[in-house]
């Protein structure tokens, strides 16, 4: 991943920025001793902004986030994995009401500065006895150290945490943005995708923020898929405290374009993540689509490429079917003509062009084999028609990704 020069990619997560604290807790919601709450918390005032799965079927912690985050004021955040809390009527809305009271107890906020998270299986009640415990420890141990422990408690089918963070220049001021996902499956373009919590010490308005976020949203985790299924938790969550001390960012001038720099390029880096270790993934794939009328219009094929599940067998069984990714682009709406589509393969392993102008070539099967044996490759299409581009991340789709959901609830 290329990261501007103005930005420097720096360790750690929700807790590099100043003013952030992090900790996690084992309730014991699912498996017993496993981390499996965690609490992100601003040490001062901060401003938020969130976007949120477009599911009809929506979990209580959505709900009540919304809720809470109609004034844009948050200062804490609870998150657990095993139970979404999801599907689970007025009792759900009821435990996803008390993890923020609680919370809140525990950190002397006002119910109102906590949002909820949740993230598991769906339609099972919350075992609250469990998940007080948890809150409590997570509480308990919040430093700034705890991020990685934060990180680790959201994790379902996950392999590995996931942390992000940078520093950026505002108006001669360096400001932090870290943060922390989780995502391995039910991953689909179509916001939000995964649990996100980001958090930076940039001084931002609410609503410069809630641009930003948008914003970055569109080119990192709105282009993001692993199976296609969007999921009824989800979301992405924006802290800013302002501890920076940087002018505070009130319009769309060159300290807003440099702060959404910053969080294009953590987001980035977390969608390649999850992409990474999508459910059975062998590779992480990037889609290049270029030379489109419009950006809309290569987002469109860049994504179809991505979420063909076609594509995707080829990919895992080493198979350099170009004709399923000229077949994406087809159905997926953009604005092209097949006849001038030139289409790509490349690695680490090299580059190797299969169709030009729109049909086949005689490719090396063997090196384009070996290009798409890397653990990271890529696909590009040039549709020659204009200046837009758009890129979009998925992974290769393999018999354990049918294994892990076969039995996913049991």
């Amino acid at each position: 991943m290329l990261i501007p020069d103005n930005i420097q990619e720096i360790a750690g997560g929700v807790t590099a920025p100043l003013g952030f604290l992090a900790g996690a807790g084992a309730g014991g919601i699912k498996k017993p001793g496993r981390l499996d709450v965690a609490v992100v918390y601003s040490q001062g005032p901060a401003v938020a902004a969130a976007v949120y799965t477009t599911n009809k079927v929506q979990a209580a912690p959505i709900m009540l986030t919304r809720e809470h985050l109609a004034d844009q004021s948050i200062r804490a955040v609870v998150a657990n994995s095993g139970n979404a809390n999801a599907c689970t009527g007025e009792k759900g809305l009821r435990d996803a009401r008390e993890m923020a009271v609680l919370t809140g107890q525990l950190l002397d906020l006002p119910p109102t500065q906590v949002a909820v998270a949740s993230t598991g299986v769906i339609g099972v009640y919350m075992p609250m006895e469990r998940v007080r415990e948890g809150i409590r420890q997570a509480c308990a141990n919040l430093c700034r150290e705890g991020g990685s422990d934060a990180a680790r408690a959201i994790m379902t089918t996950d392999t590995f945490a996931k942390e992000a963070a940078v520093q950026v220049e505002l108006d001669g001021v360096t400001a932090t943005i870290g943060a922390m996902v989780k995502g391995s499956g039910m991953i689909r373009p179509n916001m939000a995708t995964m649990l996100g919590f980001i958090t930076t010490d940039a001084a931002i308005t609410g609503s410069m923020l809630q641009r930003a976020l948008s914003e970055v949203t569109e080119a990192t985790f709105n282009m993001l898929t692993v199976d296609g299924d969007t999921s009824t938790n989800d979301f992405v969550i924006l802290l800013a405290n302002g501890l920076a001390g940087n002018p505070p960012i009130e319009g769309a001038g060159p300290a807003y374009r440099a702060f959404v720099a910053g969080l294009t390029a953590v987001c980035t880096k977390l969608v390649r993540l999850i992409a990474r270790d999508g459910e059975g993934a062998t590779k992480l794939v990037t889609v290049e689509v270029k030379g489109a009328p419009t950006v809309a219009d290569a987002r469109k094929a860049a994504l179809a490429v991505a979420n063909s599940n076609l594509v995707k067998t080829a990919l895992f069984g080493n198979d350099a079917n170009w004709g399923r990714i000229l077949a994406a682009v087809g159905y997926s709406g953009a604005d092209f003509d097949p006849a001038r589509v030139n289409i790509f393969l490349t690695s680490a392993a090299g580059t190797e062009q299969m169709a030009r102008d729109g049909a086949g070539l005689a490719f090396d099967e063997e090196k384009a084999r070996a290009i798409m044996q890397q653990e990271e490759m890529g696909i590009v299409v040039d549709l020659r028609i204009g200046p837009a581009s758009a890129t979009a991340w998925t992974c290769d789709f393999s018999y354990d990704y049918v294994r892990i959901n076969a039995d996913y609830r049991t």
